[in-house]
């Protein structure tokens, strides 16, 4: 396979990403690579049968196996959901209380040890979708308030949201998500991330577009952020920072939409999650109303990450708590740049490596100078996303010792326009099945699979 770089990728010195990260716990990072969180979307939809729904799949450990190779500081899991009935596909894995059996107890523990092999930190995302629970799961989610989601996304749509009650929101949302980082910690992962960002459940609380409270969870900034704070202290009461155990977050640096998080309100939430003991914060921004995973900005193409300005106003608010930055990065020497002039401490990486799940280990190797360059519109975010499902579609069907140790086998080389040109075709026909599935009540499938 001939993987095309990006032609104008210097050959800067990759030894700054290859730096330990510490975190305020005492837990270490081999390096400064994150594994950003990814929807694999493989996962079992059961929603009859408890035991076995949202359990991981073979394919799911196959595809960590890959990246458990690839030399990352940091592994972050997928949208791991914490409630059966409010998930972001039908697909999601899933931890609940009511489905809890030994058969998910065995997978999630071999998930998490394969996310280690190679040195890794191993960290679960959870999350809550909330109001963004596609209406074939279900009609009437969670959420803050009763604000419906109209989406950009074509055949997907959203039922109306039911604001949960004062009450609801400690049994339904703080528990839960408690519940899901006892359980991790249990299996074997290092940490957990709460999913604050791109609209979920727990963002659906913090912007003023989704929550329009008049309890002591809606209102002021500190109130939006209320219940985040809450079940960051509810899982401290149970696993104290003192047993190495990681909590962080992912949240918005800044939504870009009107009435939405603004970059001061997003600083000053930094500012908190700083005092708050949080052990890193992950920075992204954009919501399913407003995706933000290309450049809003042209002062940002050549530095890349999508949101650099904004990391760069927000990273001053931290002192002990570790920054990563995620979306947009493909060269090192932009990656080395932004450390360098310290806009954030830690780089993700999202859909280049799932086009190369061992980037991270080439480039601290000093064999690569950028990501692969792919030949599909940047700004064609669902186009790009349908991609790296695929990839990680491929991945997925062998284990690593399988094929000798390839990481990269049966993945698409998208640097190949003849291929890029199949593939979109392939797009075409599968978007004409979704619609011809939608429109006689059945669920589509997301995930392309392409040979």
């Amino acid at each position: 396979m001939s993987l095309r770089r990006f032609p104008n990728a210097s050959n800067v010195s990759s030894e700054i990403l290859g730096e330990q990260l510490c975190f305020p716990n005492g837990c270490q990072a081999q390096n400064r690579f994150l594994k950003a969180a990814l929807t694999e979307i493989l996962s079992t939809y059961s929603p009859d049968e408890p035991k076995k729904h949202g359990l991981p799949t073979d394919s799911i450990l196959n595809i960590y196996d890959k990246w458990g190779h690839g030399k990352f500081g940091m592994i972050l899991t997928s949208n791991v959901l914490v409630d059966p009935t409010n998930l972001e596909a039908a697909g999601n894995a899933i931890i609940y209380q009511e489905g809890e059996c030994h058969e998910r107890r065995a997978l999630f523990t071999h998930w998490a040890k394969l996310m280690k092999q190679d040195g890794a930190l191993a960290v679960m995302q959870l999350s809550h979708a909330g109001r963004q629970t596609p209406s074939y799961v279900n009609l009437t989610p969670w959420s803050a308030s009763d604000i419906q989601l109209v989406s950009g996304v074509r055949y997907t749509t959203y039922g109306k949201p039911k604001p949960l009650s004062t009450e609801q929101v400690k049994t339904e949302v703080v528990d839960r998500f408690v519940y899901a980082a006892k359980y991790a910690y249990e299996c074997g992962f290092h940490g957990i991330q709460l999913h604050a960002a791109h609209g979920y459940l727990l963002s659906q609380f913090t912007s003023p577009t989704t929550n329009k409270r008049t309890d002591k969870y809606g209102g002021s900034l500190e109130n939006r952020q209320r219940v985040i704070l809450e079940i960051y202290n509810a899982i401290r009461a149970e696993i104290p920072a003192s047993t190495g155990f990681l909590v962080g977050i992912k949240t918005n640096s800044v939504e870009f939409q009107a009435e939405g998080t603004t970059l001061e309100q997003g600083k000053e939430m930094c500012r908190v999650y700083e005092e708050s003991g949080f052990d890193f914060v992950e920075l992204s921004g954009g919501t399913y109303e407003k995706m933000a995973f290309c450049h809003e900005r042209e002062s940002t193409k050549k530095r890349e990450a999508f949101f650099l300005e904004f990391a760069e106003e927000i990273r001053p608010v931290f002192n002990k708590t570790i920054v990563y930055l995620t979306g947009g990065f493909r060269s090192v020497s932009a990656m080395v740049a932004a450390i360098s002039s310290n806009a954030t401490q830690g780089i993700g990486l999202g859909r280049p490596i799932t086009a190369e799940p061992d980037l991270p280990k080439k480039i601290l190797e000093g064999s690569v100078p950028s990501a692969v360059q792919d030949q599909f519109d940047p700004n064609q975010l669902t186009l790009t996303a349908l991609a790296s499902g695929t990839q990680m579609e491929q991945m997925g069907r062998t284990s690593v010792k399988s094929v000798g140790g390839n990481v990269m086998h049966q993945v698409s080389d998208f640097s190949c326009e003849e291929l890029v040109q199949k593939y979109i075709a392939t797009v075409g026909n599968h978007l004409q099945q979704v619609s011809n599935d939608v429109n006689n009540g059945k669920r589509a499938k997301s995930v392309i699979v392409f040979n």
